[in-house]
């Protein structure tokens, strides 16, 4: 029992619904997840998703977009500065959103979650609900990292509120809402929202991933494992999954898969902060065997 309580205040310290917001690396879920940030999303305006069908972007304000996201990602402050100056010529959303893109990556939560809200507003002007819909998600999530989950609430409220069309763009909202209201402590509301986003996105080892760990923390075991399992499946080099597995097996009373998954979360990311959470459930369980009494 001490082993599993160190467990728990362990995995309190790194979970993956704080790693989730606006880090969404994982290499397979980069590739169907264009819009979770906002560096991706430039290609999907240059080249919408067949699924979530924006305003096209003219050649040359696509260009200009992405002229504006490469000078803020090198410089925020110059990208803020250029996507003003582009606003003032009539750069609609696409200027706004740049504006937030270049915000989130000076880490200017409050100002990049109110860029995007003008985008989505300007968007929705411009006769665009998906594109809008896909800046409030934005918006969301940059609201949720500068610990504003109301907030946040609020922008996936309004961007599940567009009737975007069910598949991965909805429910990747569904699972962004659903970390909101982790968040926000209504777990039951968190559980419906993960569910929806499983059936919209059921290919996304990231809701596979959080269903898991909701499971986890409720005791359902059983569901706990047979979701780490799927996203295992779906991303079998995440270390943030064998993070997890590992969690949910020592929990389990599963020992040596415990030890396994650890020991694969060194192997795929030795300086990460998975590894880090690894590294020291290994040592508990190193110093609780060494202490425990010999059998007799």
């Amino acid at each position: 029992m001490i082993l599993i309580s160190l467990l728990l205040m362990q995995a309190g310290a790194y979970t993956p619904e704080t790693e989730a917001v606006m880090n969404r690396s994982r290499r397979q879920a980069e590739q169907r997840r264009a819009d979770e940030r906002s560096a991706a999303a430039a290609e999907t305006a240059a080249r919408p998703q067949p699924e979530q069908r924006g305003r096209a972007l003219s050649p040359e304000m696509a260009a200009k977009f992405q002229q504006c996201l490469d000078r803020a990602a090198e410089d925020p402050a110059a990208g803020v500065r250029f996507a003003q100056g582009w606003a003032l010529e009539g750069g609609s959303f696409p200027a706004a959103q740049c504006r937030g893109f270049a915000e989130a990556q000076a880490e200017h939560w409050d100002a990049a979650a109110a860029a995007f809200e003008a985008a989505a507003d300007e968007a929705q002007r411009a006769g665009s609900p998906v594109d809008s819909a896909r800046l409030f998600a934005q918006a969301g999530n940059a609201a949720l990292a500068g610990g504003q989950a109301e907030r946040a609430r609020g922008y996936f409220d309004a961007a599940l509120g567009h009737g975007l069309p069910d598949g991965l763009a909805k429910g990747e909202i569904h699972l962004d809402r659903a970390r909101t209201l982790v968040a926000m402590g209504d777990i039951a509301g968190a559980r419906t929202d993960i569910d929806l986003a499983l059936k919209q996105a059921p290919d996304d080892p990231l809701g596979w991933l959080l269903s898991a760990t909701l499971a986890r923390r409720g005791n359902d075991l059983t569901r706990a494992r047979a979701d780490i399992a799927e996203a295992r499946k779906r991303s079998p080099d995440d270390a943030s999954v064998a993070l997890e597995e590992g969690n949910i097996a020592i929990l389990s009373g599963d020992e040596t898969g415990a030890k396994a998954a650890w020991q694969r979360v060194l192997t795929l990311a030795p300086e990460s902060v998975q590894a880090k959470a690894a590294r020291e459930s290994l040592a508990q369980l190193e110093a609780d065997g060494a202490t425990a009494p010999a059998k007799r």
